[in-house]
Order: C-alpha cells, then structure tokens, then sequence
C-alpha cells in the first residue's frame, strides 16, 4: 500500500529542502527523497562567502541547518533514489528503489551534477585547488594564477570573470579550436591576462595537500605541458538528474527541465526548482528561491485539488 502526501519533493539540496520548509510551513504533508547526499553539491564546498548574512562558512553547515529545521516541522525524509514518476488522475505516483507513495503535488529539485574530467585526484583536491563554479570560488584566487580547462561559452565566461581580478588565467582546451559564440572568442582573446593553450589533455593533478599544478599532454606532438596555478576550474560540463521524469515533463536537448522563473513544467501539478531546470544562474541563493516559488506554487496547486473535491 503506497503512503499517501500532499507533495513529494524529489531531491535534498538547497532547493528542495527550502522547498519542503516552506510546504511544511503551509501545513502541508511531505515527503522528500534523496538518492545521494542530503545538501546537494553546495554541502562539499568548505568555504561559502556569497550567501546572505554569513561573512563565511562551510557548505555543509548551511545544509545541516536547513536539514534540522525541516525535521523539527515534520518533514518525512527518506534516502531513496526515485525511479519514475508518472500522474494518475489528480494524483502522482513515486517508485522508488524501495517502495511507492503517491502524492497531490510533485516538486523535482534533483539538481544536476558536474561533468568531471576523470584524473586521479580529482575528488580528493576538490575544495583545495580543483573547482566547478568561479562564481563560487573565483574570489578565493585573487591576484593568483589560475587556470580553466574547456573550450565552451562556461568556460570562456568563467575566464572573463576570473580575468578581472586574478593575476593570469590560463584556458586549456582539449581540441584546435574553441566552440563558444564569437562574442566570447573576441573578449577573451583581447585579455591580456587571459592565455589559451590548444589541443592539450590533462594527465595529473600536481601538488600535495593543496592543487600547486596541471600536467597535460599535447594530443598531437604528444609531449608535455605544464600549468602553474593555484586553482583549476574544471568547465566540461553538467549533469542533470532528469532522466527518470523525461516522460512526466519536458526537457529541453541538455536534459534540464523545460520551467521558467514560475518553475512551472508542462505537467500540471509538477515544478522544477533548482540546477534542476532551465536558467542561467544556478547558485546556493538562486535555488533557494526556487524551492520558495516552486513551494507556493505546489501548496496552491494541492489547495485547488483539494477544493475541487
């Protein structure tokens, strides 16, 4: 026998567990699922200095707090991976690896992951010289060398940002050419403290306790490069968790739910909040208030089906 919730939120990061607090809040029944790590990616980062009122602090303590507060308002919290969502009527079914609940509302808040790049190392220097975000940590590496590995419009615009206060930036790109819009092509390249190296692979991660390095391999010549820095942005690419909902709601040719600032999806009934969906910005402050506008628009939503009855 499925349990029965108001909302079910598919996901406990940033945005789905402000999008719980805020249902809970409304008096709503809810239930969130997470198939990884309760916080999201924010929860690995060891210094947040961007978010409101904290000078800084780790992003696992944010995310621990969150975490508490929508326990203390009743929230049923399960780790379990959601294998696919489908509506029934006026309601939905969620079936996860375990078991199967129904809900009147169903928020996706399942974030994406970033590509990474595959080089021994890499997890274990992520925080101390491997990075994902410059808007997260670009300010961290002021008047350093830094370096950014891609060839695509994030890497290239991480390169602008970086290159207005860094004393270099290094772009590493695996092939001939670059393929970012034009626009990007010619403000990089007018940078004096921007460098780009082509058709180079990275090979390792130098450096003991803290990233000091990168060593690539030319994919031609096949001989060495070296990179001093003190942070490598890695910018291959990003991940979205939407696979199991590809039939529920649309997506658009990334795999990122097709939802505006309204966070509404083309399923009546479901939102998308967070890295989760389409948009530009996708920080700890921006999926915050997704989880806010997808929570009122859910608890509105639940209202209207309940009135109907």
């Amino acid at each position: 026998m499925s349990l029965k919730y108001d909302i079910i939120i598919i996901g406990a990061g940033p945005a789905g567990m402000t999008a719980a607090l805020n249902c809970l809040r409304a008096g709503k029944s809810v239930l969130v699922l997470e198939s990884d790590t309760f916080g999201g990616q924010i929860a690995l980062s060891p210094r947040v200095e961007n978010f409101p009122s904290y000078k800084q602090t780790a992003g696992a303590e944010i995310m621990d707090k969150l975490y508490e507060q929508i326990v203390d308002w009743g929230a049923d919290i399960e780790l379990e991976n959601a294998k696919s969502a489908v509506k029934t009527g006026k309601k939905f079914v969620v079936t996860t690896d375990y078991a199967t609940y129904e809900c009147t509302s169903l928020i996706l808040a399942t974030g994406c992951k970033h590509r990474h790049i595959g080089v021994a190392r890499e997890e274990e220097l992520t925080g101390k010289g491997v990075s994902y975000c410059a808007l997260c940590d670009g300010a961290f590496y002021k008047d350093e060398d830094v370096a950014v590995i891609g060839d695509a419009n994030t890497a290239l615009q991480y390169a602008l940002l970086l290159s207005g206060y860094c004393k270099s930036v290094h772009i590493c790109a695996l092939f001939d050419r670059l393929f970012a819009d034009k626009a990007l092509v010619d403000l990089v390249k007018a940078r004096d403290n921007v460098d780009i190296t082509y058709e180079i692979e990275l090979k390792e991660f130098l450096g003991t306790d803290e990233l000091s390095g990168l060593r690539f391999e030319n994919t031609k010549t096949h001989t060495e490069h070296f990179v001093d820095c003190k942070c490598a942005f890695i910018c291959v690419g990003q991940i979205p968790q939407n696979a199991p909902f590809k039939e529920l709601v649309n997506l658009d040719d990334k795999g990122y739910v097709i939802a505006d600032e309204s966070c509404v999806t083309s399923c009546d009934g479901v939102f998308a909040a967070g890295d989760c969906r389409t948009k530009k910005i996708r920080q700890l402050t921006t999926a915050a208030a997704d989880g806010t506008v997808a929570a009122y628009a859910a608890c509105a939503y639940v209202d209207k089906i309940n009135a109907e009855k």
